[in-house]
C-alpha cells in the first residue's frame, strides 16, 4: 500500500528533466557537473531531494543508473533500467533523448484528450451543481408552503441535509474513480478485472489496445537499440503497455523466449497480439534488424494512436452528454410528476 500512495514524478516535469539531460550530456559536460546543477535548480521540494540523492550518489562515485535506482519508484523502471544499459553502451545523451521524445508524444496525446473533453466535462460539472442547487431550494419551498418538497432524484435528498448528503456522495465517487485510476496506472492486482471490463466495451477497447502496443513498439525499439538483454526488454515492453491484456502473458512469453522460442513466436502463442504487429516481429528477427522493425512499427502504431485517443475524447464527450441528457430528463419527470400529484390532490378538494 505504501507503494501505492508513494509520490511519482510528473509526466511533464519527465519529459523536461530527460530533456535538458539529453542536451547537456551531449554537450560533453561531465555527468556530475549535469546532475549537481539539476539538483539545484529544480522545482519543487519533492523533485530536488530526488536529483539530490542522484547527485549524492554520482560524487560517491557511483553510476547514474545506481543514482536513480535509489530514488526508489519516483522515477519510472523503463528509464532506471534504459539508463543503466545506455552508461554500458556509451549513449546515454541518446537514451535521454528518446525518453524526452516519448514522454513529449505522451503529453501531447494527453493534452489532446483533455482538450477535447474539456466543454462535456464543464457540462456535467453544472449539471451536477444545477441538481445541488435544486435540491436546496425545492426543499426550501416545500418548507415555506408546508408541502411536501420535491425529491428530484428519488433518493430522498432534500433541503439543506440532502444537499449535504448528495455533495458527500458525488464527492465519494469522485474519489472511488480517482483511487481506481491511480491502481489501473500502477498495474495493481484487483485492478484487473476493471481492465478488461473496460476493455470489453464497444468502441473503447480497441482504441486502448492501440496505445498499449504503441507503447510496446516504441520500448521495444528503445530497449533493443540500446542492447539489452531480451527477456528483460520483453519484461518491460509488455509493462509499458499498463495494460492487464497485455501484461498478464509477460510470464508465458519471457518462459517461452527462455525455452528457446523466438520472440515473434512467443507473442503468437499467447493471441492476445494482432497479426500484423506479430508479422513485423517475424520480419525483424529473420532480417536480423530487429530495432529497425520496431521503430518502423512504433511510428505506425503511435499515428493509429493518435487517431484512438481522438475515438476515445468522441466516445467520452458523448457519454458525458448521454449522462447529463438523462440527468435532465429524471429531473424533469421528477418534477413534473410531483406537481401533477399536487395538482389531483387540488382537484380532489
Amino acid at each position: 500500500m505504501s507503494m501505492f500512495f508513494s509520490p511519482r514524478i510528473g509526466l511533464r516535469d519527465l519529459a523536461q528533466l530527460c530533456r535538458r539531460l539529453a542536451i547537456a550530456l551531449s554537450s560533453g559536460i561531465e555527468v556530475r557537473r549535469v546532475i549537481e546543477r539539476e539538483a539545484a535548480s529544480a522545482r519543487g521540494a519533492l523533485l530536488r531531494s530526488k536529483l539530490q540523492i542522484i547527485n549524492d550518489a554520482v560524487k560517491r562515485g557511483d553510476t547514474l543508473a545506481a543514482g536513480f535506482a535509489r530514488t526508489e519508484d519516483y522515477f519510472p523502471e523503463l528509464l532506471h533500467e534504459i539508463i543503466q544499459v545506455g552508461e554500458h553502451t556509451g549513449h546515454v545523451a541518446e537514451v535521454f533523448k528518446r525518453l524526452a521524445e516519448h514522454y513529449e508524444e505522451q503529453i501531447r496525446l494527453r493534452r489532446s484528450f483533455i482538450a477535447s473533453i474539456t466543454g462535456p466535462m464543464i457540462q456535467f460539472g453544472l449539471a451536477l451543481g444545477i441538481i445541488g442547487i435544486m435540491i436546496l431550494v425545492l426543499g426550501a419551498i416545500g418548507k415555506s408552503n408546508n408541502n411536501a418538497p420535491v425529491d428530484i432524484l428519488g433518493l430522498g435528498l432534500i433541503g439543506e441535509e440532502g444537499f449535504v448528503i448528495y455533495c458527500l456522495i458525488i464527492g465519494g465517487i469522485g474519489a472511488g474513480l480517482f483511487f481506481v485510476y491511480q491502481a489501473m496506472r500502477r498495474g495493481v492486482a484487483w485492478t484487473e478485472p476493471v481492465q478488461r471490463t473496460v476493455l470489453s466495451l464497444p468502441g473503447v477497447g480497441a482504441p486502448l489496445r492501440t496505445i498499449a502496443l504503441a507503447n510496446m513498439a516504441w520500448t521495444m525499439e528503445l530497449t533493443l537499440e540500446a542492447g539489452m538483454e531480451i527477456m528483460k526488454a520483453m519484461q518491460l515492453c509488455l509493462a509499458s503497455t499498463h495494460n492487464s491484456f497485455y501484461t498478464y502473458h509477460t510470464p508465458q512469453v519471457i518462459n517461452s523466449i527462455r525455452a528457446g522460442n523466438e520472440v515473434h513466436e512467443s507473442l503468437e502463442a499467447t493471441g492476445a497480439f494482432p497479426f500484423e504487429f506479430v508479422s513485423a516481429v517475424e520480419v525483424g528477427e529473420r532480417s536480423g534488424r530487429l530495432p529497425e522493425a520496431m521503430k518502423t512499427l512504433s511510428r505506425e502504431y503511435h499515428e493509429r494512436a493518435r487517431h484512438a485517443v481522438q475515438t476515445l475524447t468522441t466516445l467520452a464527450g458523448w457519454g458525458v452528454w448521454a449522462l447529463v441528457a438523462l440527468m435532465i430528463i429524471v429531473m424533469i419527470f421528477r418534477i413534473f410528476s410531483s406537481y401533477l400529484g399536487v395538482l389531483n390532490d387540488a382537484l380532489k378538494m
